[in-house]
C-alpha cells in the first residue's frame, strides 16, 4: 500500500516561516501531480500548491509570491516553503500524489495524515 509520509509544520508567528515535507512510503511505478491542501474546521479541504512532474506549479491566489511548491523526481519528494505567513494561513495541511502503482493499474490519488499549521502571536 502507498502511504504519504508528512513532517513539519507547528507553530509560526505572523511574518515567519514554516517548511513542510512530504515523501512516497515506497517504489512505485509512477508519481504525477503532487502538491498540498489545507482545511480548516467546517470548510472544504482547499488547494494551496501542486507540482506536476514537469516541474509545472499551480497556486492558489492567496499564496502566491508567499509559498514555494518544489519535487525531488527521484525520491519522489515534495515540500512547501512557506514565508510571509498569516494568521488565516492557521489549518490542516495535507500533502497529495497521483501515483501510478505499478504499469498495470490506473492512477489513483493519494493523501497524507495532515499536519497542523497554527499561525498567530
Amino acid at each position: 500500500q502507498v502511504q504519504l509520509a508528512e513532517s513539519g509544520g507547528g507553530l509560526a508567528r505572523p511574518g515567519g516561516s514554516l517548511r513542510l515535507s512530504c515523501a512516497v512510503s515506497r517504489a512505485v511505478f509512477m508519481v504525477n501531480d503532487m502538491g498540498w491542501y489545507r482545511q480548516t474546521p467546517g470548510k472544504q479541504r482547499e488547494l494551496v500548491a501542486t507540482i506536476s512532474r514537469s516541474a509545472s506549479t499551480n497556486y492558489a491566489d492567496s499564496v502566491k509570491g508567499r509559498f514555494t511548491v518544489s519535487r525531488d523526481g527521484a525520491r519522489n519528494t515534495v515540500s512547501l516553503q512557506m514565508d510571509s505567513l498569516q494568521p488565516e494561513d492557521t489549518a490542516v495541511y495535507y500533502c497529495y500524489a497521483n501515483v501510478k502503482y505499478t504499469p498495470y493499474v490506473g492512477r489513483r490519488d493519494y493523501w497524507g495524515q495532515g499536519t497542523q499549521v497554527t499561525v498567530s502571536a
